[in-house]
């Protein structure tokens, strides 16, 4: 996905990386538990999504909005056509969110799970 995106992904990726809204890091195409997100913003807990239209009404993307609610992150999703039509919107709505002030994880949320690439969650101590 990463090397083919969207026209939509590619302009929401241009307001949002190298720290382009109030140095806040995004990144893009991410696995969060069985799921990967457009973007997501791990210090704020806020997952940015690029829909078309085969979104609507779909029953995956609610069972998966719901667990990743249920982790303690926020979605915003925003359609292809906004996003290309309405960019300034998009990029104001974006950056509301992230002066929102944040409320604390709920207790069962887990963080993003270990990496073993970085030898995270192999069950052993590491010095």
């Amino acid at each position: 996905m990463r090397s083919n995106p969207t026209e939509a992904e590619r302009k929401l990726w241009s307001i949002l990386r190298d720290k382009r809204l109030a140095e806040h890091k995004f990144k893009r195409q991410q696995v969060i538990g069985a799921f990967i997100v457009d973007f997501v913003n791990f210090e704020q807990r806020l997952i940015i999504e690029a829909d078309g239209s085969q979104h609507i009404g779909n029953e995956h993307d609610v069972r998966r909005s719901a667990w990743l609610e249920g982790e303690g992150f926020r979605i915003l999703r925003f359609w292809n056509d906004d996003i290309l039509a309405r960019t300034a919107q998009v990029a104001d709505a974006i950056w509301h969110v992230l002066g929102e002030v944040q409320p604390p994880l709920p207790p069962t949320a887990s963080r993003v799970p270990p990496s073993p690439a970085r030898g995270e969650g192999l069950g052993g101590a590491r010095a």
